[in-house]
């Protein structure tokens, strides 16, 4: 079965105490709903953007780490699920609920998995 990316978009301001309970207990109860399912293969949340490091190979082989996120954006991954269901129908259905639960925009995207 295919597995797609389920990954919610924060903006760069965003901190996890901005949560509301009703967030917090609409997120959980989807996590619970998707255990229920069997449809879980990994799921977790991110750590703020302004802790992520960067890393970068050089002409001359060194690889070099900077501070921040590679991607000068708005938005970052907050979160994300990864889910084994039957189609891309089934991941955006689930989607859905995570655009609803956690209220924030959510991308669905399938692995490109060589067979």
């Amino acid at each position: 079965m295919p597995q797609y990316l389920v990954a919610i978009h924060h903006p760069d301001t965003f901190q996890s105490s901005d949560e509301s309970e009703a967030t917090v207990r609409a997120i959980d109860a989807l996590n619970e709903e998707l255990a229920a399912a069997r449809v879980v293969v990994f799921l977790g949340g991110l750590k703020p953007v302004r802790e992520a490091k960067s890393l970068r190979a050089q002409t001359d082989g060194k690889v070099v780490t900077t501070d921040g996120p590679y991607l000068e954006t708005k938005e970052h991954i907050g979160g994300f699920w990864v889910l084994e269901v039957a189609d891309m129908n089934e991941a955006l259905a689930w989607g859905r609920k995570a655009v609803i639960a956690c209220r924030t925009p959510v991308e669905v995207r399938e692995f490109g998995i060589p067979t």
